[in-house]
């Protein structure tokens, strides 16, 4: 008989961080971890609606960094050096770096855009300006941890800082794909540098 998700540990109003450490429900770094699986479900939202091809790929591509990203938040301060030395993935230069190539791959269309944004051209410019709500939030979250004792690497700040960008990006590029005579959807799309 296989174990249920029900392990009722979780009936005093605590959770285990990575190595055990039990901390409160609403814990800073729980409450980070949340925003941050929120932001994974809002990327597979919009995934599903970008279908096969290049916006897809970038965010499949987060989703999977993502999860490095929560595991990492989710050990206590005292256990970070362990985490560090672990086999765990974890986001670094590298997914920084594919963030801004594909940033430069969309504003290398001639994307130019003034004012605020109207979100609501379509449904996937609908979903990737949901995430990209979800992703600030997540990022305020993960700002303040170094003020409750949780250090952040400078990685994972750039990592959510660049992915923001990019979906506002690709929001926009969705929007246009929508829009009427003389917007930039005329020209034909050209694929996102692969991340």
């Amino acid at each position: 008989m296989s174990r249920s998700i029900a392990t009722r540990t979780g009936d005093d109003g605590t959770t285990s961080l990575v190595y055990g450490q039990r901390v409160p429900k609403d814990h800073p770094q729980v409450e980070a971890v949340g925003a941050f699986d929120e932001l994974h479900v809002a990327l597979g939202a919009a995934k599903f609606l970008a279908g096969p091809g290049p916006t897809g790929e970038v965010l499949g591509t987060a989703q999977r960094a993502l999860i490095a990203f929560m595991g990492e938040l989710a050990c206590a301060e005292e256990d970070a050096e362990r985490y560090a030395e672990s086999s765990f993935a974890k986001v670094s230069e590298p997914e920084v770096a594919a963030l801004d190539r594909a940033i430069a791959g969309l504003e290398a269309r001639g994307m130019k855009f003034e004012g605020w944004a109207v979100p609501g051209a379509n449904p996937l410019a609908i979903a990737l300006d949901q995430a990209r709500v979800v992703a600030r939030r997540a990022e305020r979250r993960l700002c303040a941890l170094p003020a409750h004792g949780r250090s952040v690497r400078p990685e994972l700040r750039q990592w959510m800082n660049r992915l923001s960008d990019l979906l506002w990006l690709l929001a926009r590029d969705s929007e246009a794909a929508t829009a009427g005579p003389g917007s930039p959807a005329e020209s034909p799309p050209r694929p996102l540098p692969s991340t």
